[in-house]
């Protein structure tokens, strides 16, 4: 069986990133398989999104990904085919794994948010589902 199949909402869950704290501010480092859990391929970040713009409405068929609220705060919709939750992201030492096979949507940007991504994999158009029905099909 395909395990993309099995994947549910609670295969995500939130990290908390290593934090050095400094009296000239803090530095949180991030290593490859140490403290994220899968070797990284790419790194991008989403800036200068307008008051009520969505992003995400997709799922992946095989990446994995840590999102972090650099600066800022944003809401990160997870949907499994079966269940629905938001989590909050809020703080630039918290990082929220997703697993491949669950649905995600990216809203509720604060002024300057910026949008941390680190991914597992190259960019593929391939490894998208971009039609929530069928993601829903498949799951």
């Amino acid at each position: 069986m395909d395990k993309r199949l099995e994947t549910r909402i609670k295969d995500c869950e939130v990290l908390q990133l290593p934090k050095i704290h400094n009296r000239a501010g803090n530095i949180t480092a991030l290593e490859n398989e140490h403290s994220i859990p899968f070797p990284i391929k790419r790194v991008y970040y989403l800036y200068d999104i307008p008051g009520g713009e969505e992003r995400g409405g997709h799922a992946h068929k095989n990446l994995e990904q840590i999102i972090i609220a650099a600066s800022g705060a944003f809401d990160v919709l997870l949907d499994d085919g079966n269940q629905r939750k938001i989590v909050h992201l809020d703080r630039p030492y918290v990082g929220l794994h997703i697993v491949p096979g669950i649905w995600r949507e990216l809203l509720n940007f604060s002024s300057g948010a910026v949008c941390l991504v680190l991914a597992s994999l190259k960019y593929d158009e391939a490894d998208y589902w971009r039609d929530y029905n069928s993601f829903l099909k498949f799951k």
